[in-house]
């Protein structure tokens, strides 16, 4: 696995791929990976022949007092699990390579109105955030393909209106959430959970899925 942190080597060895008539997949992340995150890369690995995946802790999408500083960063964990799926190429970007102007003074990228609602209206700027780095990011690797989790499905919207619109030469393919054996949807962050936490969540998925069965057949609270 070639693990690349500059855009000039990144696109040299994805031209000479493409020379040699390889189709690739780019896969995004923030690091810290796990078992959903894999899952996204073997999904890339059956739609392309070259993958490469992004492990960058974002600044722009961390909102005043969010855990930028304290997300986990484990890289070499990351590489273990990246060779277990066979992935070609890790592209570990510095800030500096991402934002060469500083992160504040970049321009920025962003999709009105969904970006604005449900997780949005809670986190003002973060899908902004999003917006730019993963049109950064496509940008560096010039992909034919990028994997995102349907886990994190408004992201996953505001990404598909962010290549549409200005109709960027990339498919963005959805994922299936994979979850632990309680349910929990897999994510970097529930080690943040209490023992209590944990529990509830499991639980409240649990409740969704039982309404969205009694939804499926017929039932209405009315």
């Amino acid at each position: 696995m070639l693990i690349i942190e500059g855009t000039a080597a990144l696109r040299q060895q994805i031209s000479d791929w493409r020379q040699a008539g390889d189709r690739i997949a780019l896969v995004p992340t923030l690091g810290n990976l796990h078992g959903g995150h894999q899952s996204l890369m073997q999904l890339a690995r059956r739609s392309a022949d070259r993958v490469v995946v992004s492990v960058f802790v974002n600044p722009t999408q961390f909102g005043l007092g969010e855990d930028y500083e304290n997300y986990p960063r484990t890289l070499e964990s990351d590489r273990a699990k990246l060779m277990e799926v066979q992935v070609d190429a890790l592209f570990t970007p510095p800030v500096s390579e991402v934002y060469p102007n500083g992160h504040e003074a970049s321009t920025h990228v962003e999709v009105p109105g969904i970006s604005d609602i449900l997780c949005g209206a809670f986190r003002p700027g973060h899908f902004r955030g999003v917006a730019t780095v993963v049109c950064k990011l496509l940008s560096m690797a010039q992909p034919d393909t990028a994997v995102f989790g349907e886990k994190d499905w408004q992201q996953r919207t505001v990404i598909r209106h962010m290549v549409e619109d200005p109709a960027l030469p990339v498919d963005i393919q959805g994922a299936p959430t994979v979850r632990e054996d309680d349910g929990l949807a897999m994510s970097s962050r529930n080690a943040y959970l209490s023992d209590e936490e944990r529990r509830v969540a499991t639980h409240l998925f649990r409740i969704m899925e039982l309404a969205s069965t009694r939804v499926r057949d017929g039932e209405r609270p009315y």
